[in-house]
């Protein structure tokens, strides 16, 4: 599945302290690549808030600190969701954790459940630990599924 006709802009913003939702950043990068999509890859530092609603679809990238909580730099990009009005913003959520912890991947939980209340979520994605090769199908999946919200 392409978009055809017409040019989405798409961006994926992360955080990552181990460098695994990184990895996992770089794999959905790779793949939307292979399907001729263009995405900016932003960590969340360097990405300017007010920027979001020039996007139409936004990849989230989180992991999880403490017992399930966001972590802080990634508290304004969850703020500035839950005020940017835009339900028909496409956007995905995708996570690394640990599932020693009691709340796996908590962070993403939360986004999710914000998201899914305030933007058009297209899909969820927890990863344990680091992504491996046994995870590709479920990256692909989660890019086909933004892809086929933005194609509505």
């Amino acid at each position: 599945m392409a978009l055809t006709n017409c040019k989405k802009r798409i961006a994926v913003v992360y955080a990552s302290v181990t460098g695994n939702t990184q990895a996992a950043a770089e794999i959905i990068t790779a793949i939307a690549s292979e399907k001729a999509l263009e995405l900016e890859v932003w960590r969340v530092e360097d990405f300017s808030l007010t920027e979001l609603s020039r996007y139409d679809a936004v990849l989230v990238g989180t992991y999880t600190w403490g017992s399930g909580e966001v972590p802080r730099e990634m508290r304004a990009l969850f703020e500035a969701f839950e005020r940017l009005g835009r339900k028909e913003l496409v956007t995905a959520v995708f996570g690394t954790g640990d599932s020693f912890f009691a709340e796996f991947c908590g962070a993403v939980n939360r986004f999710r459940d914000m998201l899914y209340i305030h933007t058009d979520l297209a899909a969820t994605l927890k990863i344990e630990l680091a992504p491996e090769s046994k995870d590709r199908e479920r990256f692909d999946k989660l890019v086909e599924s933004v892809v086929r919200k933005l194609s509505n």
